[in-house]
């Protein structure tokens, strides 16, 4: 049975996005698959920092993509979490970019060596957005609370009306309960508004940041938190397995 490929979308910038990818792709691995964190940010690639693998990637994607280098010699696998692997993305653009056909191919080399790929798509939709969710069997929209990004995802679905039913979710991120309250909001109006069905939602955790700044993986720290938490029930999710929501009320 070949791996699955999961684009990590977001309309806007500042949503939690990569955070949500790291997070997710660690509690997937940990549950004893083995996945691999694809950057697809090119000059900006900041995956590997959510990961705790700072600068230790040489090869990028579009070396394998291009044929300079092979998949193995490409991957790093994380030092603390055996079956998590990441490519990142190159530092600036090349000269050629990697076309939707490499792309494809690469994905089909992916899934015939990993359970899962998570694919972190840049902000916005341009062309880093088009490689990552064109090559994609699932695709999940990471919106917050505000009305801004939830105007984004709603046009970022529009763009990905190729998935098929069942293939498109939606994960509310870094939700605070005292600001829903004073809006009034409701996860079922985020639910409404994007017009997606909820895989999960991820309660705004003090404990990121300070794993980031420190470069380790969320799963690992000492102050494993509410977004952890979260993090495993969505691999679970992703895998078939019935899981809580984490439904904020």
């Amino acid at each position: 049975m070949s791996g699955q490929c999961i684009a990590v979308v977001s309309g806007k910038g500042g949503t939690g996005k990569t955070s949500f990818t790291a997070g997710v792709g660690a509690a997937l691995a940990m549950s004893g698959k083995r996945v691999l964190c694809l950057d697809c940010d090119i000059g900006l690639r900041n995956l590997d920092l959510a990961l705790g693998l700072s600068d230790r990637a040489l090869m990028d994607f579009s070396d394998v993509a291009q044929g300079r280098c092979s998949l193995e010699a490409a991957v790093v696998e994380h030092p603390r979490i055996p079956g998590l692997f990441l490519l990142t993305a190159p530092v600036r653009s090349r000269s050629r970019q990697v076309t939707e056909a490499e792309m494809a191919a690469l994905m089909q080399q992916v899934r015939a060596r990993f359970d899962y790929c998570l694919l972190d798509a840049p902000a916005g939709l341009g062309g880093g957005f088009q490689l990552a969710t064109g090559a994609a069997d699932r695709a999940i929209v990471v919106t917050n609370t505000d009305a801004s990004s939830l105007r984004d995802a709603q046009h970022t679905v529009m763009e990905l009306n190729h998935f098929g039913r069942g293939t498109l979710h939606l994960v509310v991120n870094r939700v605070r309960k005292k600001l829903l309250r004073s809006m009034h909001a409701t996860i079922d109006d985020a639910i409404d508004k994007a017009g997606l069905p909820l895989i999960g939602v991820v309660p705004e955790d003090d404990s990121l940041p300070l794993s980031l700044n420190v470069g380790v993986p969320l799963l690992l720290s000492a102050s494993y938190g509410p977004a952890a938490a979260a993090y495993r029930n969505i691999a679970k999710r992703l895998q078939g397995v019935k899981a809580p929501l984490l439904r904020i009320k």
